[in-house]
């Protein structure tokens, strides 16, 4: 720079006099700005529930289509709901609505009512957001929507719909020793006086993810609504829902829950801990296990059993078990291990079979690939070590590989002869393991869990019974993920394909995002449309559905409405229902009567002046409801699953469960499918047994039925897997549709063999 162009000099004065400008604008300015950009964020409410009921002629139709079946076995109704549903009061359900993501924005609970009530057209449902990220004031709003939805259903003695208030208690452990899984805790009336002043929330890990965490970074997060400024409001919400969240005391131990301030978290470690503060609170009440095999969450290695000890299962409240949900099936038990153990107790990666591959067997074959031209002592090396890593890693197994894509890892942890199994199956949770493994601490008296069986959807949108048609991937089941590859790469980083596996310690655990643990991109492909739970109710109403629940008279589907009844027709007390009890001294007889749900027809009944208004039907049916036709699928086969609980600790599970034990094909009915069989081995094995049956339906398209869409050698092998993504590299218009056959599964009935008495001795 020349000297005649050179800047003139600033005088002291000057210099200060604009440094405080300076100054004030480095402070004020961001202040200002955050103001304006951060202020305006809005409590999450509830949401208003449509004040209007369903047409008389609509609900009346439901109970005629019924009694119009051939040879149905009782005159009680068949009534369908769902006892699992989230809202965006749930924290993976708000993070899930954020366009990050794909998001729809919010979904409170007066959406779950109407979804419920116009969409769905269900008989009943549960809120049960996560207990541990409801606040006092999301609580409380909660129920005032129940009431309301309740208050809009009519007559409370013939309602168009029932709606339930409960809380998911969701804990994960790290290990198999701590882990205990998720339980939905419902109640059965909606008074002040029926209802805890408060949720119960887990502890450990899972409260991290839904309670004390946002799953994304604070400083990501807060700097959503300066990049994504169009969607800002829906950030800025956000930000103040985790704020509320994590702003909630937890209550202070070792005190009666009467005596809890009203306005804190109160907490329970155990199911153990759960049914004790259940018990104080003294209140009608039912508590149910769902989730058992998910592998998404669950430790590699982990089986029930703990749950069966005295104290961590109550008879009483626990009667129910659901055993398909929108992310898979829980029913079946598989003799594969995910984890083994050496003569020291260490773990070890089980060789995989023609039916399973282990992922820690898999891990170390994508090490394997990776070798290139080092000598091959030195490959099997990292081989080997990868295989050990990612079983120290747990459930975050997947991040011992780094750069790993979903299709590296086939079909690895999937249990490839089940039907729509859950993602990472853990068999050891399964509903078949559970009634047949029972627990052995007082060897005289073994005890043996007797659950009823239903289905639900699990679904994080406030849309309860989304398996009435197979469309809307994104919103009818939990999928999510990644709007574009930039959004991808700021939630997940980039990760560099490496030669060998790394240590997933509890340091890297502690410093990643909740989402970041779990195999989400490979769980995308396993999410599908919820599934129902059915009741045999003596009436349409609240009490009878309940007391339908607490009886065990009832059934799960797949989401489809198939007519399910299952009887023992010999015997004290015939014809007893499924999920009954007897004592037996002669062989048992049953009978079978299934009818296929409806083929719907296209778009939405006609509601009337009284309906939901067109653009909430637009927004939340998407332009499809539950709209019957005349015209029944058909049931093409019955089969029927035998379990003998096992009698002592030596009897190996694998060899009690007969499935299926019977299989009597259907013929092409219309009117359905009616088979009867008796068990001719119960007496000469004079041991109690449990039977259910399952009712196939014909095949037809379901979202994800065909999960990871594999293209298979000669031996069945996966060799080029087509995964369904949750992000954008799957397009958010393709349902992934496979075919699947829709089924219902009926509650088990429970016999005990009792020998004859013998003979009085004659009189001297």
């Amino acid at each position: 720079m020349s000297a005649s162009s050179a800047p003139a000099p600033i005088s002291g004065s000057g210099f200060r006099s604009r440094k405080r400008v300076i100054v004030m604008g480095i402070v004020v300015l961001p202040l200002v700005g955050g103001y304006v950009i951060y202020g305006g964020g809005k409590h999450e409410g509830a949401g208003k529930v449509h004040p209007g009921r369903l047409p008389e002629k609509l609900v009346r139709d439901r109970a005629a289509r019924q009694e119009a079946v051939p040879q149905r076995p009782s005159s009680k109704q068949i009534l369908f709901g769902d006892l699992h549903v989230h809202t965006t009061f749930s924290t993976d359900a708000f993070m899930r609505s954020l366009p990050i993501v794909g998001g729809e924005g919010a979904h409170p609970p007066a959406d779950a009512c109407d979804f419920a009530r116009y969409c769905s057209s269900l008989d009943f449902f549960a809120l049960t957001d996560h207990a541990e990220a409801l606040t006092p004031q999301h609580w409380r709003e909660s129920i005032d929507s129940i009431r309301s939805c309740n208050d809009a259903a009519g007559n409370p003695t013939d309602p168009d719909l029932v709606a339930y208030m409960g809380f998911e208690w969701s804990q994960v452990g790290q290990t198999p020793a701590d882990h205990y899984g998720h339980k939905n805790v419902l109640f059965r009336n909606t008074g002040d006086a029926d209802l805890p002043s408060r949720p119960i929330a887990a502890t450990g890990l899972i409260q991290n993810v839904f309670g004390r965490g946002t799953g994304l970074p604070l400083l990501t997060l807060a700097s959503i609504p300066i990049r994504e400024f169009s969607h800002r409001q829906r950030y800025l919400d956000a930000l103040t829902f985790f704020r509320e969240t994590t702003s909630v005391p937890t209550c202070p131990a070792g005190i009666d829950v009467h005596a809890l301030p009203v306005d804190c978290r109160e907490v329970a470690a155990k199911p153990s801990d759960l049914f004790e503060k259940l018990a104080q609170w003294n209140l009608d009440s039912l508590v149910i296990p769902h989730g058992t095999t998910w592998g998404f969450y669950t430790p590699p290695g982990y089986t029930y059993d703990k749950q069966l000890q005295p104290g961590q299962h109550n008879p009483d409240k626990q009667r129910l078990i659901e055993v398909f949900s929108g992310h898979g099936n829980s029913e079946e038990y598989r003799t594969f291990k995910d984890i083994d153990f050496d003569d020291k107790g260490q773990p070890v990666c089980p060789a995989p079979t023609d039916s399973y591959e282990p992922c820690c067997f898999r891990a170390g074959e994508i090490i394997r690939s990776r070798c290139g031209n080092i000598p091959a002592a030195e490959c099997e090396k990292r081989v080997d070590h990868a295989r050990k890593q990612y079983l120290e890693a747990g459930a975050a197994g997947h991040l011992s590989v780094p750069g790993a894509d979903v299709e590296d890892w086939k079909e690895c942890g999937q249990c490839k002869d089940c039907f729509a199994p859950s993602f990472n199956y853990r068999p050891g949770g399964s509903a078949q393991y559970i009634l047949a493994q029972g627990n052995f601490d007082n060897p005289k008296e073994p005890n043996h869990a007797r659950f009823g069986f239903i289905a639900s959807s699990d679904n994080h949108s406030a849309r309860p019974g989304t398996g009435y048609k197979e469309y809307a991937r994104h919103a009818n089941t939990e999928t999510a993920g990644a709007c574009n590859e930039e959004w991808r790469e700021r939630l997940f980083g980039t990760m560099t394909a490496s030669p060998e596996a790394v240590q997933v310690n509890q340091e890297l655990i502690g410093s990643l995002p909740p989402f970041r643990l779990v195999d989400l991109e490979r769980q995308a492909s396993f999410f599908m449309t919820g599934g129902l739970v059915a009741v045999h109710a003596g009436a349409r109403n609240r009490d009878a559905i309940w007391d339908a629940l607490r009886k065990r008279e009832v059934y799960g589907t797949s989401g489809e409405r198939i007519l399910l009844w299952f009887d023992r027709i010999n015997g004290p007390h015939a014809p007893a229902p499924m999920g009954s009890e007897a004592q037996m001294q002669e062989n048992p007889r049953f009978r079978v009567k299934a009818a296929g749900a409806f083929v719907q027809l296209p778009g939405c009944p006609d509601y009337g002046e009284g309906g939901l208004p067109a653009s909430e039907m637009n927004r939340l049916c998407l332009g499809e409801c539950y709209h019957p036709g005349d015209q029944r699928r058909q049931i093409t086969r019955i089969e029927v699953v035998r379990i003998r609980p096992r009698k002592t600790t030596d009897e190996n599970v694998k060899d009690l469960i007969q499935d299926p034990w019977k299989r009597m094909d259907c013929p092409k009915d219309p009117a359905g499918c009616s088979v009867e069989f008796t068990d001719d081995e119960f007496v000469t094995t004079g041991r109690e047994t449990v039977y259910y049956v399952r009712a196939i339906q014909e095949p037809t398209p379901a979202v994800n039925g065909n999960h990871l869409r594999c293209k298979r050698n000669e031996k069945g092998e996966c060799i080029d897997p087509d995964p369904c993504y949750g992000d954008y590299r799957t397009p958010f218009n393709d349902d992934c549709l496979g075919m699947h056959e829709e089924r219902a599964w009926s509650s088990p009935i429970y016999l005990d063999f009792v020998a004859q008495a013998k003979p009085a001795a004659p009189e001297p």
